[in-house]
């Protein structure tokens, strides 16, 4: 297959265990000072010299698992408690870097639409057009508690109130302000013209929303768009709405069935195949030679927490109660973690798969251990599987991005697999070559539509 750069974001969280879990024991692992901004300003820096496409944050609105159960083991992991909202550290993010993208990650439930717009407007103005937006439906019942449910909504119906939050949003971005409403006339005396601001009175389901939008227009209107569902939900969402989609396959093989998957409901929504980029997550273990790269990983074993991983990927029933770990995923009936039970299914064949497979496919599967060399020939195939950039995952702050950016990606860019500068402009100009949505996007609709 045709080679092509790939793009390349880190995958963090604002906390001291985000992925692999117990890793923040180990002596150098920077992560642990997660409350000091400075440790991601450094980061985004070290990143940016490494031409990383972007810093994709993560974030959680309440704890994973049974919301009436104690939750000590989460407490005591550090898992994603206590954490940090990244909306607010992207601020500090746009202004240290220059080139770089910044994605966030908000749930639907945690942010009024119209609030929430008007804080990514700001954020684009401040990065000079570098933010994306992670779409997510929350898959906590204790983080729908936290905004007063009494349990997280059906999984498909997250999705629809998802569909009438981004509509709420694409209106506020793409259609309150024409192209040209922002004067600053001074002779004129007119800031703004009055003709070219609308309000844009959606009334809907779970919304009402009057307008104006308050920012006028930001360098990408909209931010770019991820999404991470890997549900049917997830993926017609993603095919009528996502720019990007961030995935984590077990193998290449399944991705390759997600992304066609995916590639053709979007041409079923009016949309190009090539419209959405796809992201498979992956983490390294990197090595002079195999040898060295086998014995580093015995010892990031040594720091793994089973009890992280187990509680991590604790699936719970529609009345909120974790399964035990030995269910067979076929028995599972649960609002969360649809396309990620799923594809572990896919991926074992040789026997009934269970729930505790979960947290071993977390750990394991989508980690390659071995040479620079060894990890650009799996990268490639990745590539060849229709995916179109990596998440890479890390077990320390910020050696594993470092390493990566010192050892791997030297030998990328000498297979054309990894750029050697940015391109000039916006986020959306970097990765598609137009600074805002194309107009086969629902969102293209509302240009104008207010007038």
């Amino acid at each position: 297959m045709t080679t092509r750069p790939l793009h390349f974001n880190a995958f963090v969280m604002n906390t001291a265990s985000h992925i692999h879990h117990g890793q923040w024991r180990r002596p150098d692992a920077g992560q642990v000072e997660f409350n000091d901004v400075n440790t991601w300003i450094a980061l985004a820096r070290l990143l940016e010299d490494a031409k990383f496409d972007g810093m994709f944050f993560a974030d959680v609105s309440g704890l994973y698992g049974d919301s009436d159960a104690d939750f000590d083991v989460y407490v005591r992991e550090g898992l994603q408690i206590p954490s940090n909202d990244p909306t607010v550290l992207l601020g500090a993010l746009a202004v240290s870097t220059t080139n770089i993208g910044l994605a966030l990650t908000s749930n639907v439930a945690q942010n009024h639409p119209f609030n929430f717009a008007r804080q990514l407007s700001t954020l684009d103005h401040i990065s000079n057009g570098r933010v994306a937006w992670n779409i997510v439906t929350g898959v906590q019942d204790n983080g729908a508690r936290n905004f007063g449910l009494p349990r997280l909504t059906d999984h498909a119906e997250r999705y629809r109130w998802a569909e009438e939050y981004v509509d709420v949003t694409f209106k506020l971005w793409e259609g309150s302000w024409d192209d040209g409403a922002l004067l600053k006339d001074r002779e004129g005396g007119s800031f703004s013209d009055p003709s070219k601001i609308h309000k844009i009175f959606h009334v809907g389901e779970r919304y009402s929303v009057e307008g104006p939008h308050l920012p006028s227009p930001s360098p990408q209107r909209t931010p770019v768009l991820y999404q991470a569902g890997s549900s049917e939900s997830g993926r017609r969402f993603a095919a009528r709405n996502a720019e990007a989609v961030f995935i984590i396959a077990p193998t290449p093989a399944i991705a390759r069935d997600q992304i066609t998957e995916t590639r053709r409901l979007a041409v079923e929504f009016g949309r190009n195949p090539g419209d959405i980029k796809f992201f498979q997550g992956l983490s390294f273990v990197i090595g002079d030679t195999e040898e060295e790269a086998l014995a580093k990983a015995e010892e990031y074993e040594e720091y793994v927490s089973v009890d992280g991983y187990l509680a991590h990927s604790a699936i719970v029933d529609k009345a909120g109660r974790v399964y035990d770990p030995e269910t067979p995923i076929r028995d599972v009936d649960s609002n969360t973690a649809k396309g990620f039970l799923e594809s572990v299914a896919k991926h074992i064949t040789d026997r009934e798969p269970i729930v505790r497979d979960l947290a071993i496919t977390r750990s394991r599967s989508t980690r390659i251990v071995g040479t620079p060399e060894q990890i650009a020939d799996r990268i490639q195939e990745w590539q060849d599987a229709g995916v179109d950039g990596i998440n890479v995952i890390n077990w320390v702050l910020p050696g594993s991005f470092a390493e990566f950016a010192d050892k791997v990606l030297p030998v990328l860019r000498a297979r054309g697999l990894a750029q050697t500068e940015y391109a000039e402009g916006t986020l959306r100009k970097k990765l598609f070559g137009t600074d805002t949505l194309n107009e086969r996007h629902p969102a293209a609709r509302y240009r104008g539509a207010f007038a």
